[in-house]
């Protein structure tokens, strides 16, 4: 049997170290000062003519790097795919194995690098060059081996690394981070992206139910809606109340008008002020006559912002056509439920 590894030599609890906070505030200020060279010293044609460039491509838009710039680079490239944008991320790696097969003359291949002179990245740019493709170099030095053989380049300022010995990419890799993101919500702009396009590329997220869906997609109506007529008794309509899950009774005319709602906090005040009288009293006697209503083509989302409205939140939202007609309720839970 092999030995057991020696144990570990931590400290004990009492003498962990801790984070200083005036230390941790001051490391902040500093990424923002570096930040701030960045955004000070971008030069903006280099900018515009890179982002030209990317709304031009006939083709696919496809990103390289090499470590924390390639995670960047993935990043950018899912961005624009999530706007309709038709991009890729080519590992430097298995481009020379076989993946580089996929560009083509109509490509744009934009490369990430800190310094420029990526080996991996520089074994690229012949092969790459020789599909055709249009190359991009993409880096935080001036002067550099990609810059020299790249068809374009943009600058990224930058004044030096967050980390103390200023070797750890947590600065040059924030400022790749907000260029690609920056630039791709000025595409979006460009190609005059809307609403429903966008909600469209996320169906399955919080983020695309709340630009798809309707009220109408998530009420209830119809036999799950707990209605009552207002000359019926309250007690008589307890079970109506408690049945439905929705916490409430919709109280209608003949014609299914709503007329108000009557909840299950209505019910408990009125039995703590009347008392035995409760036996006595109608629900139209004691219901909201101006309740909060939204209708069916409303988006789910402005029914939930609507239920958190002053002057206080609500757990329920009654659907009325344009006639004041009930067709259906909207509850908290079942947005919740949703995703929303």
């Amino acid at each position: 049997m092999g030995s057991l590894p020696p144990s570990l030599n931590l400290p004990s609890p009492s003498k962990q170290a801790l984070i200083d906070p005036d230390s941790l505030l001051s490391l902040f200020k500093s990424q923002q000062k570096y930040l701030n060279f960045f955004f000070q010293n971008l030069d903006l044609s280099q900018t515009l003519a890179f982002t030209q460039n990317l709304l031009n491509a006939k083709g696919t838009i496809y990103f390289s790097g090499v470590g924390k710039s390639g995670f960047v680079a993935r990043k950018i490239s899912q961005t624009l795919v999530s706007l309709g944008i038709r991009s890729g991320f080519l590992s430097p790696l298995d481009a020379l194995h076989g993946d580089i097969g996929i560009l083509s003359p109509l490509d744009v291949l934009v490369l990430f690098s800190k310094s420029g002179n990526t080996e991996e990245l520089l074994r690229l740019v012949p092969c790459a060059k020789a599909k055709g493709a249009y190359l991009i170099a993409v880096t935080s030095t001036e002067a550099n081996g990609l810059v020299g053989l790249c068809d374009s380049k943009v600058f990224l300022p930058l004044e030096r690394e967050l980390c103390p010995f200023d070797l750890a990419p947590v600065t040059s890799t924030a400022i790749q981070m907000v260029f690609g993101d920056t630039v791709a919500i000025a595409l979006m702009a460009a190609r005059n992206l809307t609403k429903d396009e966008y909600a469209a590329n996320h169906p399955a997220g919080r983020i695309g139910k709340s630009l798809i869906f309707k009220v109408k997609d998530v009420m209830k109506k119809q036999d799950e809606l707990p209605v009552c007529k207002e000359g019926d008794l309250i007690m008589d309509q307890l079970v109506e109340l408690t049945s439905k899950g929705c916490g409430c009774l919709l109280v209608i005319d003949d014609q299914h008008h709503l007329i108000g709602t009557f909840t299950d906090g209505d019910l408990r005040r009125t039995l703590k002020a009347s008392g035995e009288g409760i036996f006595k009293l109608t629900v139209g006697q004691m219901c909201n006559r101006n309740p909060r209503t939204i209708g069916p083509d409303a988006m789910a989302i402005e029914a939930m912002q609507k239920m958190e409205s002053p002057p206080s939140p609500v757990q329920f939202l009654t659907v009325i056509d344009q006639q004041n007609i009930l067709i259906g309720i909207v509850t908290l839970h079942g947005l919740v439920s949703a995703g929303l």
